[in-house]
Parts: structure tokens; sequence; C-alpha cells
């Protein structure tokens, strides 16, 4: 399982990168992606980049999403989504905390998989 935030300024940006995932990435999302606080996502991104972030979310989410990370990340690059998605992998000390909160986390309203299950 892979853990992925994804950043942007509206929810149509991030309901069209979840699409993305899905149809061009070929990434399965496991259950409903759940909302994060943006003052979070931008503190946990600008951590994991180990850079100044260019804009701040209005908008955040996370998404489980099967496979391994490398996986994940490799098909993300492929990509060209509106929103700013960032691959959480387990080196990092925020994915244990970030795994744990997660079904705790509000449901994203408005997601559904375009995918057969």
């Amino acid at each position: 399982m892979s853990l992925i935030m994804i950043r942007a300024d509206s929810k149509d940006k991030i309901l069209n990168s979840l699409a993305d995932m899905e149809r061009h990435a070929r990434l399965k999302i496991n259950g409903t992606p759940r909302i994060i606080q943006p003052k979070i996502a931008d503190e946990t991104a600008k951590r994991i980049m180990k850079q100044n972030l260019k804009f701040k979310s209005s908008q955040s989410v996370l998404v489980m999403v099967e496979g391994d990370t490398t996986q994940s990340i490799v098909q993300i690059r492929k990509i060209h989504p509106p929103a700013h998605l960032i691959v959480i992998s387990e080196e990092y000390p925020e994915y244990n905390a970030l795994e744990a909160e997660f079904k705790n986390l509000p449901y994203f309203k408005g997601y559904y998989s375009h995918k057969k299950r």
C-alpha cells in the first residue's frame, strides 16, 4: 500500500487528479480519499521535499493505493495532474503518523471510482 497526498487550490482539481491517477497512472485507490487539513499537508510536504513550497493549498486529501511505493512513484511521474501529488513512502517519519491518522480523517465527498471492481 502506498500513501499519496494531493494538494490543490480547489476540489475540482483534486477530483481531476484522482481520476488521472486511476485512468492514466493505472493506480487502484483503496477506499475513499480522506480530507487532511491544508496547513498540515503543506507542512508535511515542506518537510518531505526539504524546500519551501511554491503555493499553499486550500484543499488537501490523503489516498491509499494498492501497490508498492516505488511503483506508485513511477506511475505518478508519467502523468500531469492539475494538483500537487506527493507519494509518501515508509522511509519518511511522517508516514506512520499519517497512516495511523488516516482512518480518523473525514471522507472526501464527490469522489467515485470509474473502474469496475
